[in-house]
């Protein structure tokens, strides 16, 4: 853990030419302007490994199997050069006592240095009984572990919203990670499963520049997080022309039509899949023909099902394009007639 990375790194014959392609592919992901590359590229040359201990409570694994399933960076650079993984429930090959023990003698080590990544829910009915590890709820796990973090990453819609767990009618009352913890700062990466590029760019920006990324109002990454799926949509032409597929396997689906009757939430939805898309920038679910479920939102299984249409239909839809359209041509044409008048009135001044 005293080993700066750059040490490590140079140990393994990567050069400093591949830790700046690989700083340049970072800084691009976190929206930062290029010239970042390089102090990303130094800041993680002079880091130490970041100490990450991994808590999983009310999930599928899902969030585990996307992170592992990432291309670039890969999990052998995730885990080996970036960060030490000292407890995964998943991954780890220890088991109870020992797990315990390396969980605390990770904390004991790296007293208010390392990050708690959680994902999963927390049960509180019942007393928390609903989920327990080692003979602790996880309400208790968790409460023990952030103590004397540094930061708190949750990981997925489940530890960053509630989830699937929290949907009505909730019988384990389970609460997202932010209910829980306070005096840290908590940083949510949601999605079912979230993107591994949010999750890798997140711990680079921390471990480069030693402070968190800039996040929105649900304190997501703003870099992954501050556009909808509808605004990067190369289905979006065809939702401004009024052109809507009516089932999944109608003429329209087939040309590429918009997907928004079908249910698509992408208008509402926040992530980065429609520019980062999944399994190595092949596809995202749009493009794949099925509509955005809005899995990076609160509260998303609750919001009308998956195939239950947004609540303004697509007649409003045209609608609001037309009026739109008309708003913009009397505007252009008002904004002509005032640069006339004012050309007019500085002929009559000279």
């Amino acid at each position: 853990m005293k080993e700066l990375l750059g040490d490590s790194l140079r140990e393994r014959g990567i050069s400093r030419r591949a830790l700046l392609q690989y700083a340049s592919y970072m800084t691009s992901l976190l929206a930062l302007p290029p010239s970042a590359a390089a102090a990303m590229a130094d800041g993680l040359a002079k880091a130490r490994r970041q100490a990450v201990i991994w808590l999983s409570f009310q999930e599928c694994t899902g969030c585990t199997e996307s992170l592992t399933r990432s291309f670039s960076p890969s999990l052998e650079d995730l885990i080996f050069d970036f960060i030490s993984l000292d407890y995964h429930h998943t991954l780890q090959s220890a088991s109870g006592e020992a797990a315990e023990a390396a969980r605390r003698q990770s904390m004991q080590d790296n007293k208010g240095k390392y990050v708690v990544v959680v994902d999963g829910s927390v049960p509180l009915g019942d007393g928390g009984v609903y989920s327990m590890i080692a003979g602790q709820t996880n309400a208790a796990m968790l409460a023990e572990t952030v103590e004397h973090a540094a930061a708190v990453i949750a990981v997925g819609t489940c530890a960053a919203f509630g989830g699937l767990p929290e949907a009505d009618p909730n019988p384990t009352g389970a609460v997202p990670i932010s209910k829980l913890v306070s005096g840290k700062p908590v940083i949510n990466i949601p999605g079912c499963p979230p993107m591994p590029q949010a999750m890798a760019g997140t711990i680079a920006h921390i471990l480069s520049f030693g402070k968190l990324p800039e996040l929105d109002a649900l304190n997501r990454p703003r870099a992954f997080f501050g556009e909808s799926i509808h605004d990067r949509c190369y289905r979006r032409p065809f939702y401004e022309r009024g052109l809507f597929a009516k089932s999944f396997d109608d003429e329209g689906a087939r040309q590429g039509w918009c997907l928004y009757e079908l249910g698509c939430k992408g208008p509402v939805t926040y992530n980065a899949c429609a520019t980062q898309k999944w399994n190595g920038g092949v596809s995202f679910p749009i493009q794949s023909g099925h509509g955005c479920i809005g899995c990076s939102e609160p509260r998303f299984w609750d919001r009308g099902g998956l195939y239950k249409p947004l609540s303004a239909g697509t007649t409003d839809v045209r609608k609001v394009i037309a009026i739109a359209a008309v708003a913009g041509a009397a505007l252009g044409a008002g904004s002509a007639a005032l640069a006339r008048r004012r050309a007019a009135a500085t002929t009559k001044e000279s």
